[in-house]
């Protein structure tokens, strides 16, 4: 299968393609999110691996809003251990790094590492793995990157200092969208695994409206995951509502639940229904 993912060979999204479909999926890399769901969508790749949270940047936006305008199915989500190391080609010593190249989010994510190590200025690059490719082949003076160590491996480069992130804890989310129609994968180690369902949806802007929404769940016990709500495009001050939920649609609580939302909701897409990660 051919993969689409935002990012240059190496990123942690190859990684979530691993998880996901083993070694033998194609990874194409597309610059950004938009051009990774453009490339599903005019069947340049088969399927994209696209992140969706972080357990310490929390949701990313972009995406939500994206998973809105393509007819889209999540098939599987999986999460992905964010580890960082300090990169550099090979014959760079720890001592003589001064520049420490990556994208701003992982960077924010090491100000311990570089609170320790003054001497090693923190400076944004675009991408992850891009950035090693980058010390590869430029050689700035003194120039790191902060990768994975997928992305070490695949330019060749140096592993000097390992999980130099502040916080051990920091995942990352994906789901793995195919075109509508498509079946629920069962990654390694997911089989036994409880469904989840995401779906999305609108309601009138009147008193009581979410709460009302939200108790079609509750009322037949179901294990609400995650709410996230987005401004909805041409209604100022209104918004739709993302959520995933413990449960598959052919459960007879979950078919209740769902037609009791449509009958409060001015609009429901259920984006998927998958094995949880």
């Amino acid at each position: 299968m051919r993969v689409a993912f935002q990012g240059e060979l190496g990123a942690f999204s190859q990684q979530a393609i691993r998880q996901f479909l083993g070694h033998a999926a194609q990874p194409v890399p597309c610059e950004r999110f938009d051009q990774a769901f453009a490339a599903l969508a005019q069947s340049k790749a088969d399927a994209a691996a696209i992140p969706i949270e972080n357990t310490l940047h929390g949701s990313i936006h972009e995406n939500y809003d994206l998973l809105l305008q393509h007819d889209f199915v999540i098939t599987a989500e999986t999460n992905v251990r964010v580890v960082h190391n300090l990169i550099a080609p090979p014959g760079l010593g720890f001592g003589q790094v001064r520049r420490a190249f990556s994208k701003d989010v992982a960077l924010n994510q090491c100000r311990d590492f570089f609170a320790r190590h003054p001497k090693i200025r923190p400076e944004v690059f675009y991408d992850t793995a891009g950035s090693v490719k980058m010390v590869m082949e430029k050689r700035p003076p003194g120039g790191a990157a902060v990768a994975s160590e997928l992305a070490a491996k695949i330019y060749g480069a140096r592993i000097l200092k390992r999980e130099i992130e502040d916080d051990r804890q920091n995942y990352t989310r994906f789901f793995l969208l195919e075109r509508s129609g498509a079946r629920p994968r069962t990654p390694k180690g997911s089989g036994k695994k409880p469904w989840k369902t995401s779906l999305v949806f609108s309601t009138r802007n009147v008193p009581g409206a979410l709460f009302r929404a939200l108790a079609a769940l509750a009322l037949r016990d179901l294990n609400l995951a995650k709410v996230e709500s987005r401004p909805l495009r041409g209604k100022p001050w209104e918004y739709l509502f993302y959520l995933d939920f413990m449960g598959r649609p052919d459960q007879e609580n979950v078919g209740h639940a769902l037609s009791h939302l449509r009958e409060l909701a001015d609009f429901l897409r259920i984006l998927g229904t998958y094995r949880a990660a």
